[in-house]
């Protein structure tokens, strides 16, 4: 095991130190609050930019084309919204080596476990894959393409379901390998770490960390606008599953088969209208002690771990207001509390990297200590030297995570003649009012709260259904 960690050792010394100054060492936070606070205001285009001076490097990362897409699409540029996240599902699919089956969430890579999480490619979570699929679909809505809103969220379906069986393998991977090294793989051993971050009544809750009832329910609704009410069941089923005890949700099951068969056109639109609040919870990097065994001790070694900050967006509002009639709003869905619980169950493979690279680093300078001859000291002192470099050097815990996401997600649904109408949010900084324009039997509305601005994603005019 020396013998291999030196050798991943050397050419990665190189890796650190041209990494020291770039993308690896970057605070993703910080750069993210500044671009959010910038469309915060409505000035969309200025964080757009701000966000392309954040990322020069010709080769764009994933987080950069999640990023614009979400920018791109609170801007109204929905062909460029679709453009820029065709880019990110491209390396998504790059990331993932071909197809999810062939990930392990264990081994991805000598670099990580050598040094640093940081300088693995940045695969996307779960949450955001399947997300990304289900705003390509409000793209589609936002253009008057449900045959279009279709496609794109099956595949998010479909991609849940993969999604499922390789986590069942990876968390069994981790198991075996935590078990065959006597790594430690629960953060509650971490002397200090915030555990209330992410082990909530409200986080374990979730059946998983990326299925949401926003995706089930627009699945619904969409497959309803179809004319598919076999298929628009199910949708709203598992919605109900996924957040049960909402009557606004329960609702939609009820009288599925009047509304799309046997309803003469009125003259009306059922709106569904999708209000998202602030941003996803970002990521820090903390420092706390990792107990490991060296020469059967227990010792305590420092090492960087991510900790999920505290929501500081106001709630979410619980009615929607159409020219001046109120909606009731339901909460359906928290990707802050799906954030949460992806970095809880994602903390037992963190944890195995930290301790392999703890252990390494460790026992590499213990065997330096009891070297029998002065080449072999050597070069095991080099060796644990190049990896505690590293890690000083990048001592960080990965930070990375689609910050333009809402950190919330509630809706409400009315039925309205087909016009223009006023809708308006009662926040706590006082109403937010939008002009929108619906047509058709269907219409999805999607309005975004980041802080004092709202933000309207609304359907372009077309011929009723």
């Amino acid at each position: 095991m020396i013998r291999q960690a030196w050798r991943h050792a050397l050419p990665l010394w190189g890796v650190v130190l041209l990494l020291s100054g770039c993308a690896a060492v970057r605070n993703y936070d910080a750069e993210l609050y500044v671009t959010l606070e910038r469309a915060s205001t409505g000035a969309v285009d200025d964080a757009i930019r701000l966000l392309e001076s954040n990322n020069r490097q010709p080769d764009k990362d994933l987080l950069y084309y999640l990023e614009l897409g979400m920018l791109q699409r609170l801007g109204g540029r929905y062909e460029e919204s679709q453009k820029a996240w065709k880019a990110a599902s491209a390396r998504i699919e790059a990331a993932n080596a071909g197809g999810l089956a062939q990930v392990s969430a264990v081994t991805r890579g000598s670099s990580s476990y050598v040094i640093n999480d940081k300088l693995r490619v940045y695969p996307g979570h779960d949450y955001e894959k399947v997300m990304l699929l289900t705003y390509m679909a409000l793209n589609h809505l936002a253009m008057g393409d449900f045959d279009g809103a279709r496609v794109a969220i099956k595949q998010a379906h479909e991609l849940e379901a993969q999604i499922a069986e390789l986590r069942a393998k990876q968390y069994a991977e981790i198991e075996e390998s935590a078990r065959k090294r006597g790594a430690h793989t629960s953060f509650k051993e971490l002397n200090g770490y915030p555990i209330q971050t992410i082990d909530t009544p409200e986080v374990n809750a979730l059946r998983n960390g990326y299925q949401s009832a926003l995706s089930h329910y627009l699945a619904g609704f969409i497959y309803e606008a179809l004319g598919e009410p076999s298929l628009a069941a199910p949708g709203y089923r598992l919605a109900n599953e996924l957040q049960p005890g909402q009557p606004l949700l329960e609702e939609a099951l009820r009288g599925l088969d009047e509304r799309v068969g046997g309803r003469p056109d009125d003259g009306m639109t059922d709106v569904l209208m999708i209000v998202g609040t602030g941003s996803a919870p970002a990521i820090q990097s903390r420092q706390f002690m990792l107990p490991v065994v060296i020469d059967n001790r227990l010792i305590l070694i420092a090492n960087a771990f991510p900790v999920m900050t505290a929501t500081s967006w106001k709630p979410s509002p619980t009615e929607v207001a159409l020219d001046g009639q109120s909606f009731p709003a339901a909460r359906i869905t928290s990707i802050d509390l799906m954030a949460r619980r992806r970095l809880m169950d994602d903390m037992p493979a963190i944890m195995l990297r930290a301790t392999i690279r703890s252990t390494m680093s460790a026992t590499l300078q213990y065997q330096a200590r009891r070297a029998s001859d002065r080449e072999h000291a050597l070069e095991m002192a080099l060796a644990a030297s190049i990896i505690t470099a590293g890690s000083i050097v990048l001592a960080s815990a990965d930070d990375r995570t689609w910050r333009a996401l809402p950190s919330d997600v509630s809706i409400a649904r009315a039925r309205v003649p087909r016009g223009v109408h006023t809708i308006t949010l009662h926040t706590p900084d006082g109403p937010r009012s939008a002009r929108v324009s619906v047509s058709g039997r269907y219409a999805v509305v999607d309005l975004r709260l980041l802080r004092h601005q709202l933000l309207v994603s609304a359907p372009k005019l077309r011929a009723a259904r």
